[in-house]
């Protein structure tokens, strides 16, 4: 799987997992997705880019959904880090 670098909650993000353990599973198995090049519910053109993006080292960004919750996943170009939260966020 890809590089991750270190992962990063934002207080959001960590708020809801230390409430919700059904939330807290979703993010992992997320993290893992993304890991293992599975971006999710983006798009065909977004799906390229992170797929270029991973030969050509750019940002890569994922989205997932359960029930009325998205987030987004993204690692950073140099891929020391990658960032769960929530598109309001952003």
């Amino acid at each position: 799987g890809m590089q991750l670098g270190e992962v990063v909650l934002t207080k959001d993000i960590n708020d809801t997992v230390a409430n919700n353990i059904f939330f807290s599973k979703f993010v992992l198995q997320s993290v893992n997705r993304h890991k293992n090049h599975d971006w999710g519910e983006v798009c065909a053109a977004d799906k390229k880019a992170n797929d270029d993006a991973l030969l050509l080292g750019y940002r890569i960004l994922s989205v997932y959904t359960t029930g009325e919750t998205k987030i987004w996943i993204i690692t950073e170009a140099d891929r020391s880090y990658t960032t769960v939260l929530f598109p309001h966020e952003y």
